[in-house]
């Protein structure tokens, strides 16, 4: 008999056959990332409807030893939520509630599956706003947000998710619910324990609920996309962009050839004459329409002179600004030509990047001269994405893999700027993390899942 039929039986007694799906119940159910690791179907699925049934079900796991992988929206990159064969599905997507908004102190609580777009929708009402933002906003999950500090198009002025949790709660292995709802933004009493949760992408525990800190809805923004001829004249442009615009949100810089094969992919017609080597997507958001317009037009008027700019539009209406945000998140369309693909999220600091682009794009176009090679990233941030397809033969995707994370490495970057890590790069983390810190992340998930039940096999070696 196998090993793991008496967890599913004791799941099924304890919580019911409604949130324990198991056998041909599973057969149409979703149960894979956005990645393209392997995935098997789990023994079961559960799907509780509160944070105590949460910590009742790793309860039972913990008991029969049984494996869980944790998922959210299933829109991760790194293969993390993919079960593997012999392991329990634990689903956040009925945790989806918004227990309490406080409209005077900018605060939220909500449960872990509650969907970024569903937030950003209901505090939007009160005339609030929660700041990250993802082109997966109405799949991806708050909990998936936290569990990989996710990062997105606005990290230049909001942060990371971490800056934006005052607070979480987390149901640990073992099954005990840790409440650390934090609502005041400064708390110095004893450790911080919510950041040990913080992007560790479900290995230490299961988080439940959040508590999150909002920022003022700002009703007004301005976008342009502009032409430049260097990544040095991108830099001078970022400058000039953080002296002259204080709403600055967004500074996104595409390499010709993605631009390009975005534009392709989609159908679409450049809006700029001719092509320009470098790219770049502004954003800058206010309160008040006419000043935050003027502003931009005053900044793009000044990169002209300057001659860092080459040539520019500015969105005039919403239509527009999501027209030319539509060339920068275009990448479902691109992933459909270039499949089989790899993809890559690091980050190195700024001063390093064009070097490290060039090197990439020789030793890329060295090795495999037919194969798109498209750069594109958050310049603001320091975190480069690269699309490599399409590629036929695996050992062709890993030898692309090996180059990268190699050069990355020697740059003393990291090999995930906000995807993560799971299954997908776990190989590779020793090249962001020295062995030290690798010892101490393992001794804090022993400490915390000293049966290693929770995510086996993810971010570190089982």
């Amino acid at each position: 008999m196998n090993s793991r039929i008496p967890a599913v039986t004791a799941l099924i007694e304890a919580l019911g056959c409604d949130r324990v799906l198991s056998g041909d119940e599973l057969r149409d159910r979703p149960c894979r990332d956005w990645s393209e690791e392997p995935s098997a179907q789990p023994l079961a699925l559960l799907l509780p409807r509160s944070p105590q049934e949460v910590a009742a079900a790793l309860r039972l796991c913990h008991a029969h030893r049984a494996p869980v992988v944790v998922q959210g929206g299933l829109t991760g990159l790194a293969g993390g939520a993919n079960p593997a064969p012999g392991e329990i599905a634990l689903s956040l997507a009925r945790l989806n509630a918004i227990e309490n908004f406080d409209a005077v102190g900018g605060t939220v609580i909500a449960q872990a599956g509650v969907t970024l777009q569903q937030l950003q929708e209901h505090v939007g009402t009160e005339g609030w706003s929660f700041p990250l933002d993802l082109g997966a906003r109405g799949s991806c999950q708050l909990g998936g947000n936290a569990a990989t500090n996710a990062g997105g198009n606005r990290v230049l002025r909001h942060g990371m998710m971490r800056q934006n949790v005052l607070g979480l709660e987390v149901a640990m292995a073992d099954g005990t619910l840790v409440d650390m709802l934090d609502r005041v933004i400064k708390n110095n009493a004893g450790f911080d324990l919510k950041q040990l949760f913080i992007g560790s992408e479900g290995t230490l525990g299961v988080i439940t609920r959040l508590s999150l800190k909002l920022e003022p809805a700002r009703r007004a923004s301005s976008t342009a996309l502009c032409g430049v001829r260097s990544f040095q004249a991108a830099t001078r442009l970022l400058r000039l962009a953080k002296e002259m615009l204080p709403g600055l949100t967004a500074y996104e810089l595409m390499w010709d050839g993605f631009f390009r094969a975005s534009a392709q992919a989609q159908g679409r017609r450049p809006p700029l004459d001719g092509h320009f080597p470098l790219y770049v997507l502004l954003e800058s958001q206010g309160h008040a329409a006419p000043v935050c317009d003027s502003a931009m037009q005053e900044f793009l008027a000044n990169a002209l002179e300057d001659g860092c700019v080459e040539d520019a539009v500015i969105a005039s209406s919403i239509e527009q600004a999501a027209g030319l945000w539509g060339f920068r998140e275009g990448i479902a369309e691109l992933l459909a030509h270039l499949k089989p693909c790899v993809a890559f999220d690091v980050s190195v600091a700024l001063v390093k990047m064009n070097d490290l682009v060039e090197e990439l794009r020789s030793d890329l176009e060295a090795r495999f001269p037919h194969i798109a090679h498209l750069f594109f990233g958050h310049l603001g941030d320091g975190n480069l994405h690269l699309i490599s397809g399409p590629y036929a033969a695996p050992e062709d995707r890993e030898a692309v893999e090996k180059l990268v994370y190699a050069r990355v490495g020697r740059y003393r970057g990291s090999i995930s700027a906000e995807h993560g890590v799971g299954r997908l790069k776990k190989a590779y983390l020793p090249m962001s993390r020295n062995a030290g810190e690798l010892a101490l992340m393992a001794r804090l998930r022993n400490c915390l899942d000293p049966q290693g039940i929770l995510n086996r096999g993810r971010v570190l070696e089982a």
